[in-house]
């Protein structure tokens, strides 16, 4: 792999599982970082759930306020920061975070899209945003880990945003992510296949 290999990970085709493309700006920062191979995977990956998701919400739940564009740039990003803590794409850490977070901004990304690298591990912070909880909500699902806590806030921003009744919501989200869940093996082996670094 050479560093020319960043946005052919971030764009080409996949075959199986299907991933859509990485936001181009998403994709350039990506390779002006230097990501290794597994993390742009990863990235992929995260960023296909998170589509499915704004959609699936978009569809059912016009009336909640959500901003789709900044949940789809914040998968593609939300571990950027593994780029400088290389050890946390195979194992346990949290460095990655506020380092995500200050490299977006180092390279000109706002705030508003930013912030997703530092939140996407702490949902039940005081003013955690819809999209912060749908990105948090990808970066779980695509590998089939469902978090009672992070769904239940999920399905409170969709109860208050219309109305209908929280076991509602629950009933149809429960569904909808047991049917993305389906998909996670592929999703795992596509990301499995790509190297943890690139040979020196």
């Amino acid at each position: 792999m050479t560093a020319n290999d960043t946005p052919s990970i971030a764009r080409d085709d996949t075959g199986d599982p299907p991933l859509r493309p990485l936001p181009e700006r998403a994709a350039s920062l990506l390779a002006r970082v230097d990501a290794p191979p597994r993390l742009v995977a990863h990235l992929r990956a995260v960023h296909e759930v998170a589509a499915q998701l704004v959609s699936w919400v978009q569809r059912h739940c016009p009336r909640l306020e959500l901003d789709g564009e900044a949940v789809l740039f914040g998968a593609a990003t939300h571990d950027i920061g593994k780029a400088l803590h290389p050890a946390e794409l195979s194992g346990p850490g949290a460095r990655h975070e506020a380092a995500g977070r200050e490299l977006l901004l180092t390279h000109g990304v706002p705030a508003r899209l930013a912030r997703f690298a530092g939140t996407h591990a702490s949902w039940t912070a005081p003013g955690t945003g819809t999209e912060d909880l749908l990105v948090s909500l990808a970066d779980k699902v695509w590998k089939n880990k469902r978090v009672p806590e992070l769904e239940d806030l999920v399905v409170a921003r969709l109860a208050g945003a219309d109305g209908r009744p929280a076991w509602q919501w629950f009933m149809e989200l429960d569904e909808t992510l047991t049917a993305i869940g389906e998909g996670a093996d592929r999703r795992l082996a596509y990301q499995m296949s790509h190297p943890l670094s690139r040979p020196l």
